[in-house]
């Protein structure tokens, strides 16, 4: 497969310092970073998503980051469609591809090049649905994804209402549960040779030391202003309006919770997404753990890099 492209990819959970990581191993290796995250496609929404800053960035051209209106809905799909013509693009110009974010269905879906060739959907099934979720809530239709598809449920937060939809969607119009789709799309062989490094905190309790940190530095920065937006297009804003980050906030403005016990939700929140990060990419096959926040975690990259372009340049030849 002398087509593959490498690619460098690096995930793990919330607050551990992956853009400064992918940032310095791009000015090492002369690459590109793609993003690897659900919320930070969104313009306008830079602090609640931590979009780096041209600070941040250092010059390293960063892709997929603030390019869509938060009105625009974003498929998996969309993902890894956008992401791999950036792949392709960054590798033609001789750069090196580093994949970068916590969206663990973003990064598998990615790495493992799964065909995600549409359905015709019936839109009557899919306006039931929704329906149902204005009137009863998400907790019934969760239920039923549980019952249904309990592999795809256990990998879904029941407040990603679009996902919890399109599995029940997929399962009242083919009889085919999402997690049998993912099997059967997934190919013999993955489109990318992908070097997967994963960062993480040593103790538990100083990834949520961290995590609480960044989220008082968010609120220093504007992160309440931007809720505040989000709260104000709720109704136009479907994705980001169920992020955490935002939502958090929405008692605060109704007038039902003080700020401090709204700030706490968040900091709990983002505690438990972290959680449920770690379990998502301990699964994946491969994965090469570094220890987040170590000044030589990029010499550490590199040096993997290097071994990883030294046992595939065979297949170059």
């Amino acid at each position: 497969m002398a087509d593959k492209a490498d690619i460098i990819v690096i995930c793990g959970p919330t607050a551990t310092g992956k853009t400064a990581l992918s940032v310095a191993l791009a000015k090492l290796l002369d690459g590109e970073v793609v993003s690897a995250d659900s919320m930070q496609i969104y313009k306008g929404l830079r602090v609640g998503t931590a979009q780096a800053t041209p600070e941040e960035m250092k010059g390293v051209p960063h892709h997929l980051v603030g390019f869509l209106p938060p009105e625009e809905r974003f498929s998996v799909a969309d993902y890894v469609r956008h992401a791999g013509e950036c792949i392709a693009q960054i590798t033609a110009r001789g750069r090196v591809p580093i994949v970068a974010g916590g969206t663990g269905l973003y990064i598998s879906s990615l790495v493992n090049g799964i065909d995600f060739t549409p359905d015709k959907a019936d839109p009557a099934v899919r306006a039931r649905l929704e329906t149902e979720l204005i009137e009863q809530g998400i907790g019934p239709l969760y239920a039923r994804l549980q019952q249904v598809d309990p592999e795809c449920a256990a990998k879904l937060h029941p407040n990603n209402h679009g996902r919890v939809l399109r599995a029940l969607e997929l399962y009242e119009q083919t009889g085919e549960t999402m997690s049998c789709r993912l099997a059967r799309s997934r190919p013999a062989q993955q489109p990318y040779r992908a070097l997967l490094i994963g960062l993480n905190m040593p103790e538990r309790a100083q990834l949520y030391a961290r995590i609480d940190a960044r989220v008082d530095a968010m609120l220093a920065h504007g992160l309440l202003e931007e809720a505040r937006l989000v709260y104000a297009n709720r109704d136009a804003y479907h994705t980001a309006a169920q992020a955490i980050g935002y939502k958090e906030f929405f008692p605060y403005f109704e007038g039902k919770e003080p700020l401090e016990v709204c700030t706490a939700a968040l900091k709990q929140a983002s505690r438990n997404y972290a959680k449920r990060q770690l379990t998502w990419f301990r699964r994946m096959d491969g994965l090469v753990w570094l220890p987040a926040g170590e000044p030589e975690a990029a010499e550490a990259a590199a040096r993997l890099w290097a071994g990883h372009v030294k046992k595939n340049c065979g297949d170059q030849i």
